[in-house]
């Protein structure tokens, strides 16, 4: 096959051996099969910014930190070395992601590091060694799918605690294992701590998994894992060997405006008496 322009030096460096295959096109990389020293490996080629349709990924960078104030200032400035820092941090963002979760228990392929713009990383397979398939391209038992949404609610509690969220999890972003299910794309992770949409992200991370697996099983509909892990870390409690039940009830319990008013009302006019006893008492001084 025609060796793509990003893996050439790659190949001259002695980093890849041979580009076997193209694997999958998506809407930030494509993703090659890749021989190294012996290994089946896969190499992730990002796309240019220009060529990429990841939405509102101003979004997703927000929060997250730049040491240099240099670059910081260009990348606020939108020049053209801005713009190539920018690129350079969403390209590594992905492998120090995968790294930071992937110590906390959270299974993601293994990296070997980025180079201009080339993510080198583990194949995942199937049990019949093939390139393990997407989840929306498999049929769950109801079982199964009980089982390994329990696992991803896991997952993601786990990268929380790490302060991450991974941002675009969806049957899209997982690939089902020969040992079950691994997470995959990482270029947008966010900053909880940082991000003003963290927490909308994370419910929406934890209802694509739950829509997914809640087609094989209907009763996952009904757990709120999303509230539950969110408040656990709102309140520092979030540690990555806890056990989620998936209930949570959310206060949607509106105040109620009259009694508070009441309430103010109470204390103002108490304070008045209080004042007016008070200048009563200085009469007689």
């Amino acid at each position: 096959m025609k060796i793509p322009k990003r893996l050439q030096p790659l190949l001259e460096d002695g980093l890849i051996d041979a580009v076997i295959q193209s694997l999958m096109s998506g809407k930030e990389a494509s993703v090659y099969l890749v021989q190294c020293q012996g290994h089946i490996r896969c190499a992730k080629v990002y796309k240019d910014a220009a060529s990429r349709s990841f939405k509102k990924a101003v979004q997703y960078r927000e929060g997250r930190k730049v040491r240099n104030s240099r670059r910081q200032r260009a990348m606020d400035k939108g020049s053209n070395f801005g713009r190539a820092q920018q690129e350079e941090i969403w390209q590594n963002t992905e492998l120090d992601a995968m790294e930071r979760v992937a110590r906390a228990g959270v299974r993601v392929p293994q990296t070997y590091g980025c180079f201009d713009g080339v993510l080198l990383m583990d194949l995942i397979t199937d049990t019949d060694g093939e390139p393990a398939p997407r989840l929306n391209d498999i049929t769950l038992t109801p079982d199964n799918a009980t089982r390994d949404h329990a696992q991803m609610m896991t997952y993601v509690m786990q990268m929380l605690c790490t302060g991450l969220i991974h941002g675009d999890l969806s049957e899209f972003n997982v690939l089902m294992s020969a040992d079950g299910p691994v997470i995959i794309d990482m270029p947008q992770a966010v900053e909880a701590a940082a991000n003003n949409q963290a927490k909308t992200m994370l419910a929406r991370d934890v209802n694509n998994m739950t829509r997914y697996y809640g087609q094989f099983a209907p009763e996952l509909f009904n757990t709120n894992y999303a509230g539950e892990i969110w408040s656990l870390f709102e309140q520092s409690e979030l540690h990555p060997d806890m056990t989620l039940t998936g209930i949570f009830d959310d206060d949607t319990t509106l105040p109620d405006v009259d009694a508070v008013l009441a309430h103010i009302e109470a204390a103002r006019k108490e304070e008045a008496e209080r004042q007016a006893r008070l200048n009563d008492s200085g009469d007689f001084d």
